[in-house]
């Protein structure tokens, strides 16, 4: 037996070009027919750029119909020229199917400033005010607009972080917040408390399915990157955009 056994492996031809596209995580360049919610969300977010308070938004749209892809999209390009206009910017991401309680979302937050390790939260033991009042020291030391983006923020367990974080910017000097929260279940703010929703509630987008025609386009560019040219029949992504459409228009 060869002891190298990766070697021949790596030799070994296969159909991708670019496999880290296929990827839930992959954000592209191009994101078709959803031009419209990049703009809407861009407008909303530029007050940032501004040094003025974005005002909080909720995402709705059933899986897949790029409400995530979207968001980081115009999260990119608001730090990008953010940069450019020395506009101080933070877009934070948490996916709160993962990081689920107020404790780990506070926690979250403030290690995204924190460069010593030394000075970072640790995953459990600190009373959750504390872990609160030092995320609001850390932005406000930190300066600027600080965008925070709650993906499944359905999945939260209890209402109170919302609370909390809606409220941030009244316990802020030098910087400000705005909150991004993304769900598949519309009638998610339903189930609030009245005080939370009441602080919350400003802007809303909805993210609608996407037809067969409209999914073919997008598969077609994703294609494009992932495989090796004719790695694939023609007749193969006319055929998963069908299905995908019967589903429910998920890319």
């Amino acid at each position: 037996m060869n002891d190298d056994i990766f070697q021949d492996l790596l030799k070994s031809s296969n159909i991708f070009k670019n496999k880290e596209v296929l990827r839930p995580s992959y954000v592209p360049d191009i994101l078709p027919h959803r031009e419209k919610n990049i703009e809407e969300l861009a407008s909303i977010l530029v007050p940032a750029l501004k040094g003025e308070t974005p005002s909080n938004v909720f995402i709705y749209g059933k899986t897949g119909t790029g409400k995530t892809a979207v968001t980081r999209y115009v999260g990119k390009q608001l730090s990008i020229k953010g940069s450019e206009l020395n506009r101080t910017t933070h877009f934070i991401y948490i996916n709160c199917e993962i990081v689920d309680t107020q404790y780990r979302v506070l926690q979250n937050i403030a290690n995204h400033f924190m460069e010593d390790w030394s000075d970072r939260i640790p995953f459990t033991g600190w009373p959750t005010d504390e872990v609160y009042s030092k995320l609001v020291r850390r932005i406000d030391n930190t300066g600027g607009v600080v965008v925070i983006v709650l993906d499944e923020v359905d999945k939260l367990k209890g209402d109170e972080v919302l609370y909390n974080l809606s409220r941030m910017n009244n316990d802020l000097k030098k910087a400000k917040t705005s909150l991004i929260g993304i769900s598949n279940d519309l009638k998610f703010t339903e189930f609030l408390d009245p005080r939370v929703k009441s602080s919350l509630g400003e802007e809303n987008m909805i993210f609608s399915p996407y037809a067969a025609d409209q999914l073919e386009d997008i598969l077609g560019e994703r294609a494009k990157l992932a495989f090796k040219e004719n790695a694939t029949s023609e007749s193969v992504i006319p055929l998963c955009s069908a299905l995908a459409a019967q589903e429910h228009g998920d890319s």
